[in-house]
């Protein structure tokens, strides 16, 4: 982990997580990724938490690198995991990564989070070899939550809530195109009850 500056409203986010809460779906998630992850594979873990999908990954036989921008999950998943390779992304700074260095890159429910959605994933990309795939998912917004968002005020105020740190808000068809725009090849995105996977390969 390098010595840059971190968000202090990230870290003030983590100090509200009790440690070792387990991801929401981890198991359906964690079967979504390893589905699509070949043993030997070099995979960036985006938003890695406290390392549970990057401990899953190593114990396939992947070599996964964990980066998040708040130091407290990095702190948690060192602790946990001893041995995971982990990497500090501070917000709106250089992904600190090579060009073309990962097989494949991970953001499970991440994006929902970021400010510059675009500048984020093109640096994503940049990390991943050409061919690469990025698997990530996020909470889906179909149709039926729409209207019933629409039709109560406060089931809008409760999932757009003002405490709340989600910035975006993703459809199927939103996300397909999102990717698309931003460089990336054979987009599928598929909802799974509250949640959309998508994976995609670099261009």
């Amino acid at each position: 982990m390098t010595a840059a500056t971190t968000d202090p409203y990230r870290e003030a986010v983590w100090e509200g997580v009790p440690p070792g809460a387990p991801p929401e779906r981890f198991e359906r998630r964690r079967r979504f990724l390893l589905d699509h992850v070949a043993s030997g594979a070099r995979v960036l873990d985006v938003g890695c938490a406290e390392g549970d999908f990057a401990a899953a990954l190593h114990e396939a036989g992947a070599h996964p690198v964990g980066v998040d921008v708040a130091r407290e999950p990095l702190r948690r998943a060192a602790q946990r995991h001893p041995g995971l390779a982990l990497r500090l992304w501070p917000a709106l700074q250089p992904l600190p990564a090579a060009d073309d260095e990962f097989d494949a890159a991970w953001a499970g429910e991440v994006i929902e989070h970021v400010v510059d959605t675009p500048g984020w994933l093109a640096e994503v990309r940049r990390a991943l070899r050409r061919g690469g795939l990025l698997l990530l998912t996020t909470p889906a917004h179909p149709r039926a939550l729409r209207l019933r968002l629409a039709l109560s005020d406060r089931a809008f105020e409760e999932h757009f809530s003002v405490r709340a740190d989600h910035l975006r808000f993703f459809t199927a068809r939103a996300l397909r195109a999102l990717l698309a725009d931003l460089g990336f090849d054979d987009v599928h995105v598929a909802r799974d009850g509250p949640t959309l996977l998508a994976r995609a390969r670099r261009g």
